[in-house]
């Protein structure tokens, strides 16, 4: 049979045992998947033009509709009339999840398994190890991500080496920060934690493997297929659960989808129907106004939802793009009770808290905790009291654990869920999901709170900073506004593509719909009630990517100031000043991974840029693919 997927050349020599041949069968049979999600992705970018041009916000399913791609009618759905999943044992207490990838940029192979290494040594009773946001994609980033994976769950002699190396030193910082070790045994501590995989989203498509005819292969099925073809035995062999984060997902329709790809992956391993669990990151608007279809629409491989923020933020931004009365304020002020992002969590809460029709909840995993522990003695006491106090409150309000961006924060914000003792939350009571034009309403509410010109600068050097570190392969990175390098009372914070995407989205809002700043600031000379303009904007832009050209090699590094930050800076000016809003960041980044050329990223961006504005289509495929692999 001939092959109807493509693999970029030298990667199966790099990387055969990554690319196997069960592999290779398995991406072939899902490969005809890809069609419905491309449609999928057109279906999306229609619907955002449509809101834009009709001026119409998003709203509720009619509840006499069917679910696209089942055989469920929204009504059904909302009331419950739906199987799900029961909660397998080792998702039943899942107080903190720690996230992050099993590789770092250029590294050797110790190097990247140290990654695995912290993640499973550190106490977290789950690992989401990131194929997506936090993931490099430069070179083979992706492959090595797998890889590595691969060998640590299945007890490679080199992993369990640098296992034993690297739980030395995680007791050593424990010992001075916590006044103790946290590791009494590294080999009955690597078996503690959940395994847990993050999956690109369905609106990127897969860097080293394509279809045969050139066009691009959906991310999200080479990531599930790679990532359950090498570890379901293992994992299944110890009585693992085989589960998967689902990022991206804005409607019931696409969750579908996700089921079929889950289905036939099964079918095709032989394994049980249902095998692969899944929970849903609820990051876009979109999404929120649908949950219990999303439930049914994954049915018996659905365990729960993840409330994020910064991607939450961004996507209403986003679907509110064409409204000039919807202005963000600063971002610092939009937490988890701020307006829309308090309605929001609670449609969450309430959703997982809905019975299917076998009397079955769901999990609510709370946000992510960015903070890490490395600063001034009282940057760090007034960080940890803030990160604390945040996962008191998601305890409170029902979640049954939440993230935290790097294993030092473990030990610091476990013991909230600790003292309260129980497993989960599962079943807890909140009044029912209602319907009605407030509760539209309530999920894009804004509330009065600053918008300055100092809030600006943090958005535009964060955003300047994350895609330099894009583009060098830290898609996860630790940032802070350049104006607060070397002061260590203000804490780096762990970031990853979602901090881009939102700090972008604010800024392409604030001067397209000019908007108005609460505050003066004597620096710029903007007075209280002054717009953001043209003017302003790349004024700040000169200014602070001087700040980054100037900043010390800890902050910025020396090498990234001629080839990689003049094309972010590059990339970050055409997005905001786009007259149409760009849907993705990621999408202007990944035209320019592994090019250092400023004239060929400035020519990338500006096609990518006229085709979107032209008919709505977006550049996702690998410009670099017909290049040898490394």
């Amino acid at each position: 049979m001939s092959r109807t997927v493509e693999v970029r050349d030298g990667l199966l020599r790099t990387h055969g045992d990554v690319l196997t041949p069960p592999t290779l069968d398995a991406l072939q049979s899902l490969a005809y998947l890809d069609a419905e999600r491309r449609e999928l992705m057109a279906s999306r970018i229609r619907r955002r033009a449509d809101r834009a041009r009709n001026r119409q916000p998003i709203d509720f399913l009619d509840p006499d509709a069917p679910i696209s791609g089942t055989d469920i009618v929204v009504r059904d759905a909302r009331e419950g009339r739906f199987s799900g999943s029961a909660i397998p044992a080792d998702l039943r207490r899942q107080w903190i999840q720690g996230t992050g990838p099993a590789t770092r940029p250029r590294a050797s192979l110790e190097a990247g398994l140290r990654n695995v290494a912290y993640a499973l040594l550190s106490g977290a009773d789950g690992w989401m190890f990131d194929g997506e946001d936090a993931l490099g994609q430069t070179e083979s980033m992706a492959l090595d991500n797998q890889r590595n994976i691969r060998l640590a769950f299945g007890g490679d002699t080199r992993f369990l080496r640098v296992a034993e190396q690297v739980a030395g030193e995680m007791n050593e910082w424990a010992q001075g920060f916590l006044g103790r070790p946290i590791i009494d045994d590294w080999q009955q501590q690597l078996a503690f934690t959940t395994r847990i995989f993050r999956a690109r989203g369905l609106h990127l498509d897969d860097r080293h493997v394509r279809q045969a005819d050139g066009t691009g292969l959906s991310a999200s099925i080479v990531d599930a297929v790679l990532y359950t073809v090498a570890n379901h035995a293992a994992l299944r062999a110890e009585g693992r659960s085989i589960v998967l984060y689902l990022p991206k997902i804005q409607t019931a329709e696409e969750a579908a989808l996700w089921a079929r790809l889950l289905d036939v992956l099964e079918g095709h391993l032989g394994l049980p129907a249902g095998t692969i669990k899944a929970y849903v990151l609820v990051e876009q608007l979109e999404a929120a106004f649908q949950l219990m279809e999303i439930r049914a629409a994954l049915g018996q491989h659905f365990v729960g939802f993840n409330t994020g923020r910064w991607d939450y933020i961004n996507s209403v931004a986003d679907a509110r793009s064409w409204d000039p009365a919807f202005t963000n304020p600063n971002i610092d002020a939009i937490g988890m009770t701020y307006g829309y992002m308090r309605a929001y969590e609670d449609r969450v809460r309430r959703a997982v808290n809905s019975p299917d029709r076998d009397g079955r909840f769901a999990l609510w995993q709370g946000g992510m905790e960015a903070q890490i522990p490395v600063g001034s003695p009282g940057g760090v006491e007034a960080a940890m009291r803030k990160a604390v106090a945040g996962a008191e409150r998601e305890q409170r309000e029902g979640a049954s654990g939440k993230w935290v961006a790097h294993w030092k924060m473990v030990h610091i914000v476990r013991p909230v869920w600790e003292r309260a003792g129980d497993d989960n939350q599962l079943g807890r009571s909140f009044p029912p999901l209602t319907y009605t034009t407030d509760d539209a309403a309530r999920l894009t509410a804004l509330e009065p709170a600053p918008r300055t010109v100092r809030g600006a600068r943090d958005l535009l050097s964060v955003a300047l900073q994350y895609g330099n570190a894009f583009l060098r392969g830290y898609q996860a990175a630790a940032l802070k506004p350049a104006d607060f390098f070397g002061d260590d009372d203000v804490l780096y914070l762990m970031e990853d593509m979602a901090t881009g995407e939102i700090r972008l989205s604010i800024l392409w809002e604030w001067l397209h719909k000019r908007a108005q700043f609460t505050e003066a600031d004597g620096e710029t000379r903007v007075r209280a009630g002054d717009r953001m303009s043209i003017e302003l904007f790349d004024h700040l832009v000169d200014e602070e990517s001087a700040k980054l050209l100037a900043a010390g090699d800890r902050d910025v590094h020396d090498d990234s100031k001629a080839t990689t930050l003049p094309i972010a800076a590059a990339i970050v000016q055409a997005y905001v000043r786009a007259a149409v809003k760009p849907p993705w960041y990621i999408d202007l980044l990944n035209l320019n991974l592994d090019n250092h050329d400023l004239g060929l990223a400035r020519a990338r961006a500006t096609t990518y840029l006229a085709a979107f504005e032209r008919d709505g289509s977006r550049a996702t495929s690998n410009l670099e693919f017909d290049r040898p692999g490394d």
